[in-house]
């Protein structure tokens, strides 16, 4: 291939400080970001353009899908924005999606012909950043990861080489794309094996009182659920007029038979304190939630608390979650059911941790001034710490902070060593390092 510098690349990809669009191109979802430079990305030779020039000038590179990483608050760095390249294609079941598309693009592109991908909730998120970090969603039950539905990736790497990568060619770096993170490249289109999917149940199940026996019995539920249920339990503050404060279970099931996602609901429909808010058939993007837009003049608050993958929803895990949303005002309580599809994996098939895991668990405090002030924050954290010290791993994609050393609490010792030499090759001089890095070995 030929060379390729930032002068190859048509005018407007490249945004610099100053420029009349600066500021625009420099926003994300949560914040305002202070790269050195932004470059606009709608082919791979941009992609390779930015990525060459990034080497030659030894800045970072931070990858921009949809724009909800915190990464685009680190200063400095290059900034390659993958949106322009959005292209969605499908071929049977073989769906291949471009580096720059949004979850919502996907699915309503997917629903067109009677197939589904398991991706997040949210609609503007993008598939890069979810995927690479594992991505658990609405059919994580039924079809496991977002990561375990991919089957190939077209890959630029630090030196600008383009790569097809599949199980027969660099598998090793397929295996690491599967829950690695960002860390080996530039993925400009995944591709995934969707499934069929006519549609959705989908129901909201109010809670009011207690929250331990209703979390009881949503434990004793899903442990022998059918596969093509999954159910979310959230617990919220009062956000705004529009999100009052409390309680619900919120269910997705695979398939348009309201009967029988009824019948799976039943047990929960029991419980004293649950009562039905709303159940019907619906299609699969109607269920992926708007993110609220961004304001640049008010930042989203910080977050004081973590996420943990639990092997058991046990007693005790029951209570110190309950606790500490009683304990704080300003808190979210937020279980995802696991198990089914996603524990069929075999731990060493991918780096995501915990695949004995049967509840994802994410619990904490906005950063509000006023109702978390500055000496009850490391309490606050402590009391976290001691929960997610029950579970059996971390998962990335919920995790906000830009410590590196968190990397340790996300991967067993021999999942870091593993990613560690693939990183080695791939990108020896740490290149893309604005992600949950693994340094190369």
């Amino acid at each position: 291939m030929t060379d390729l510098s930032l002068t190859d690349l048509a005018a407007g990809t490249v945004v610099k400080p100053g420029d009349a669009d600066w500021d625009a191109a420099r926003s994300f979802h949560s914040g305002v970001g202070e790269p050195t430079i932004i470059v606009r990305a709608s082919t791979v030779d941009d992609v390779r353009a930015g990525v060459r020039y990034a080497a030659s000038e030894r800045l970072d590179v931070m990858i921009r899908c949809g724009g909800h990483s915190v990464w685009g608050a680190v200063p400095g760095g290059l900034t390659l924005d993958l949106s322009g390249m959005d292209d969605i294609r499908v071929d049977g079941t073989l769906v291949q999606v471009g580096g720059g598309a949004t979850w919502g693009a996907v699915a309503a592109e997917l629903a067109r012909h009677g197939l589904g991908v398991s991706s997040g909730d949210t609609a503007s998120v993008g598939v890069g950043g979810l995927t690479l970090g594992g991505g658990i969603g609405w059919m994580v039950r039924a079809w496991g990861l977002a990561a375990d539905q991919l089957v190939g990736a077209q890959v630029v790497t630090a030196r600008g080489d383009v790569l097809e990568v599949n199980e027969a060619s660099h598998a090793d770096l397929l295996w690491a794309l599967r829950g690695g993170g960002g860390n080996f490249g530039v993925v400009t289109r995944f591709d995934f094996r969707a499934h069929p999917l006519t549609g959705v149940v989908f129901a909201t199940l109010g809670v009011d009182g207690d929250a331990r026996p209703v979390l009881r019995g949503l434990r004793d539920t899903m442990s022998n659920a059918p596969r093509d249920l999954t159910v979310t339990y959230m617990d919220v503050p009062a956000m705004d007029p529009n999100a009052p404060a409390g309680a619900t279970i919120t269910a997705c099931w695979i398939g348009d038979d309201e009967d029988a996602a009824r019948a799976a609901l039943a047990p929960l429909l029991a419980l004293d304190g649950v009562t039905e808010t709303e159940l019907g058939a619906r299609s699969y993007p109607d269920i992926l939630m708007d993110a609220p837009p961004a304001d640049p003049e008010q930042p989203m608050p910080g977050f004081v608390g973590g996420n943990t993958l639990l092997d058991a929803l046990t007693e005790d895990a029951i209570d110190r979650l309950v606790s500490f949303r009683e304990a704080n005002q300003a808190s979210v309580l937020f279980l995802r059911s696991l198990g089914g599809a996603f524990g069929d994996v075999a731990q060493e098939d991918t780096p995501f941790p915990a695949r004995s895991a049967t509840w994802f668990a994410m619990a904490g405090a906005f950063d509000i001034p006023g109702l978390v002030h500055d000496g009850n924050r490391p309490l606050i954290q402590a009391e976290w710490d001691a929960i997610e010290a029950v579970g059996a791993g971390l998962y990335g994609n919920f995790t906000v902070t830009t410590d590196p050393a968190i990397v340790s609490r996300m991967y067993s010792p021999g999942t870091i060593a593993r990613l560690a030499e693939i990183k080695r090759r791939f990108d020896p001089q740490n290149r893309f390092c604005r992600n949950h890095n693994v340094a190369p070995s």
